[in-house]
C-alpha cells in the first residue's frame, strides 16, 4: 500500500468518526422534526366550548299570580318534546292543579258562610229599624195623646195644667232622643252592611281569581315557533315532575333563529384579554365544515363556578353573524376569539421551547453541522405558536422535540440577559466604616 492510499484511509476514519460525532447532536435523526423560524401576521386567541341560544324569545311562562293564593311551586304533569315546531294556541304543557283545586274548594266554603252571614246581617238590620221605626210611631202618638191632655185642662186648676205641660214635654223629648237614635242605629247598620258585604266580595273574588287561575295551568303556546325548555339549575331541561316557581313561572321559550348567539365561558387567567367588539370566528362540531364569523358583545364583570369545575370562569356573549336553518339552540360551539394581530413578528411552534431552572426558556437551534440550546425571549402566544422578541431570526432552524444527550449542554445566554443576570449575582458592596465608628461607646455610669 503506497502513502498516498494510507493517507486516503486515514481521511476516511476521520470522516466517519466526525459524521458518528455530529450525529449524536445533530437534528437530521428520523426522530427530528426541523421547522423554521416565521415571520409574518401573528394572531392571538383565545379558543372557547360554547352553547347556541336566540338572542331574542318569547316567554312561555305558567300561571303568574301563584304567590297572591300563596302557592309557591307547581309541578309539571304532562310536556311535549323540546325542539317541537308548535303553532299559536297550540297545547304545550299541563300542571298539576291539586294544590289549586284544594284551595278552590276552601274558598267556596268561605263564600259560602260569607254568604250566610250576609245574609243574617241584613235580615238583623231589617228587624233592628223596623222595631226602630215601630218605636217612633208609638213616640208620635204618645206626643199627640199628651198634647190633647194638656188641651183638655185648660180649665183645670193651674197644677194639673202644669204637670200635663211636664208630660208633654217628657213625650217630646223621648220622641227627639228617639229619632236621634235611629238615625245612629241606621248608619251602625249601614256600616255592618258594609262590612259583610265587602267580606262577601272579597271572598268572591278570591274564588274567581282561584278558578281563573286553575285555567292556567294548561299551557299553550303564544306564538309559532320551535320550543326550547327552561335549563334548571344543573343545566338539565325541565321535565315531567319538575316544578316551576311562582317567583319565575317561565316553561319554555320560542327562539328568534334568526338571529343566534354563542354563549361561553372564559377562565380567570385569559378573561382579561377578552374585550367587547372583538372579532370571533365560531365553529360547530354538529357540523364541522360550517364557520361563521362573530363579535363579543358582552363579557361579565364577576366570575362564577360552573358545576363539576374548581376553577372560577366569566361568562361571555358572542352574536353570531348571518344565520342558518341547521343551526338550533343548544348545539355546542367552538369560539376563536381574535385577542390582537401582530402584522409583522417572529413566531414559532409552542412544541419547541423548553425550560431550564424555571426561568430560561430556550430552544434547540440548528447551528451549522450540530445542534446548540439558544436561550429565547417570548411574547405573545395562541393556542400553537409563540411570538420570539429575541433569541431567534428569520430563516433559523428549531427542533419540534428535545435532542437527546444534550441535558448537560450550556446554554446559549442573549447578551444582554446575561449582563442582567450577572449584575442581579454580584453582592452589593458593604458600606464603609469611619475609624471612629469602630471605637467602643463609652459606658454610661448608672444613675441613682
Amino acid at each position: 500500500m503506497g502513502k498516498k492510499q494510507i493517507l486516503l484511509a486515514i481521511g476516511a476514519a476521520l470522516a466517519v468518526i466526525m459524521i458518528l460525532f455530529f450525529s449524536g447532536t445533530s437534528s437530521d435523526s428520523a426522530n427530528d422534526v426541523i421547522v423554521n423560524v416565521e415571520r409574518g401576521e401573528f394572531t392571538v386567541d383565545i379558543m372557547t366550548s360554547g352553547a347556541l341560544e336566540a338572542k331574542n324569545s318569547v316567554k312561555i311562562s305558567g300561571p303568574r299570580g301563584l304567590r297572591n293564593y300563596r302557592i309557591w311551586n307547581v309541578t309539571i304533569q304532562d310536556i311535549i318534546d323540546e325542539g317541537t315546531f308548535v303553532k299559536k294556541g297550540q297545547y304545550v304543557a299541563r300542571l298539576d292543579q291539586s294544590e289549586v283545586a284544594g284551595k278552590i274548594k276552601d274558598s267556596q266554603l268561605e263564600v259560602d258562610q260569607e254568604q250566610s252571614r250576609f245574609t243574617q246581617t241584613k235580615l238583623d238590620t231589617a228587624l233592628t229599624l223596623r222595631q226602630a221605626r215601630d218605636e217612633l210611631i208609638n213616640l208620635e202618638y204618645a206626643v199627640r195623646e199628651k198634647q190633647l191632655v194638656l188641651d183638655q185642662s185648660q180649665y183645670e186648676p193651674p197644677a194639673t195644667i202644669q204637670k200635663a205641660q211636664i208630660e208633654l214635654e217628657k213625650a217630646q223629648r223621648a220622641l227627639r232622643q228617639a229619632k236621634e237614635n235611629y238615625v245612629i242605629k241606621e248608619q251602625q247598620n249601614v256600616a255592618k252592611m258594609q262590612e259583610v258585604t265587602a267580606e262577601l266580595m272579597e271572598e268572591k273574588n278570591d274564588l274567581e281569581g282561584l278558578m281563573a287561575l286553575s285555567q292556567q295551568f294548561t299551557i299553550l303556546a303564544p306564538e309559532d315557533g320551535m320550543l326550547i325548555y327552561k335549563k334548571s339549575p344543573d343545566g338539565r331541561p325541565l321535565k315531567v315532575g319538575s316544578q316551576i316557581s311562582a317567583w319565575d313561572p317561565v316553561v319554555a321559550t320560542l327562539p328568534d333563529l334568526t338571529k343566534m348567539l354563542s354563549k361561553t365561558y372564559v377562565n380567570e387567567v385569559d378573561i382579561r384579554k377578552v374585550k367587547t367588539g372583538q372579532n370571533v370566528e365560531i365553529g360547530f362540531d354538529a357540523f364541522p365544515d360550517k364557520n361563521l364569523k362573530g363579535r363579543v358583545i358582552k363579557v361579565a364583570n364577576v366570575g362564577e363556578q360552573r358545576p363539576n369545575s374548581d376553577a372560577r370562569v366569566f361568562e361571555v356573549m358572542i352574536e353570531v353573524f348571518g344565520t342558518d336553518p341547521l343551526l338550533k339552540p343548544g348545539m355546542t360551539t367552538s369560539n376563536r376569539v381574535i385577542t390582537s394581530t401582530v402584522e409583522d413578528g417572529l413566531f414559532i411552534p409552542l412544541e419547541c421551547l423548553h425550560s431550564q431552572y424555571d426561568s430560561i426558556t430556550y430552544v434547540f437551534k440548528k447551528s451549522g453541522v450540530g445542534v446548540l440550546k439558544q436561550e429565547v425571549v417570548l411574547g405573545e402566544a395562541n393556542a400553537e405558536s409563540v411570538l420570539i422578541l429575541g433569541g431567534l431570526t428569520e430563516g433559523d432552524r428549531v427542533s419540534l422535540s428535545t435532542i437527546g444527550g444534550m441535558e448537560d449542554d450550556a446554554i446559549s445566554l442573549l447578551p444582554e440577559m446575561d449582563g442582567k443576570r450577572m449584575q442581579k449575582e454580584e453582592p452589593e458592596p458593604l458600606p464603609e466604616v469611619s475609624p471612629e465608628s469602630t471605637r467602643p461607646m463609652p459606658r454610661r455610669r448608672p444613675t441613682s
